[in-house]
């Protein structure tokens, strides 16, 4: 699991860069605004999820967190490129999603399970 959040976070970060650098010479583009927003300010916890993510509800709320991340940006990348969301109410589902990964990280915080053993 901490692959697939090191994963995600290089992409958001990657894909926040381009979406800021794209919507700076774009004057009517809310859309890659906040792909930008989102992707730059989640990308940095994904990736201290992934490398410092020791116990099972800390990468359960960061894959949480991913999922929400993918869901929420790539449905306003794809209005933006595509002129259509992934479906309806896809970021809306995604910024919920977030929440809950936001949500679990903090009960992650009360919680003192063991930390996953590796192999």
């Amino acid at each position: 699991m901490q692959r697939v959040l090191l994963i995600v976070a290089g992409l958001a970060g990657a894909v926040g860069v381009a979406a800021a650098a794209a919507a700076s010479h774009m004057a009517e583009s809310r859309n890659l605004a906040a792909i930008a927003a989102i992707c730059l300010s989640h990308g940095p916890a994904l990736l201290a999820l992934g490398l410092h993510g020791r116990t099972r509800p800390l990468l359960v709320a960061g894959c949480v967190l991913a999922v929400g991340t993918l869901l929420f940006a790539g449905d306003l990348a794809m209005r933006e490129w595509a002129g259509r969301g992934l479906f309806t109410g896809a970021a809306p589902l995604g910024g919920a999603v977030m929440m809950l990964g936001w949500l679990g990280l903090a009960i992650a915080g009360l919680v003192r399970p063991e930390p996953i053993k590796k192999d």
